[in-house]
């Protein structure tokens, strides 16, 4: 079996996306406690639970962003798309309604739309 890179353009950055959010979550998925003080959340020490729920979040971003690079199909990629522009719409609903307007969740959206865009693009004929 080959590993596939994309020809295109629109595709190769679609890839990269998909890439970078595995990535991501591989940090996630193995470093929870790093991830969550990196975001400048904490848990308490007897309630590991919340070490937990954030590695199963890594494992749920490592999954569905390594499916968009296994398949390389442009449904998978409008729905890993799809998912990350969700992902920062509920960013953009917590800075509105949470009054998390910090340096953080700014810059997080961002990469979220960025995220978001580039598969979208692919998938819509625009890159």
């Amino acid at each position: 079996m080959e590993f596939y890179f994309p020809t295109e353009t629109g595709e190769q950055l679609a890839f990269v996306a998909a890439a970078a959010t595995a990535l991501i979550g591989c940090f996630v998925l193995f470093a929870p406690g790093l991830t969550l003080r990196l975001l400048g959340l904490a848990i308490s020490g007897d309630r590991p639970e919340g070490l937990g729920a954030t590695r199963s979040a890594g494992g749920l971003i490592v999954g569905f962003s390594g499916t968009a690079l296994l398949l390389a199909q442009p449904t998978v990629y409008l729905a890993f798309g799809a998912a990350m522009a969700l992902a920062a719409f509920a960013r953009i609903l917590s800075i509105m309604s949470d009054h998390g307007g910090t340096w953080r969740n700014m810059l997080l959206l961002v990469v979220e739309l960025v995220v978001a865009a580039l598969p979208l693009a692919y998938v819509f004929g625009l890159t």
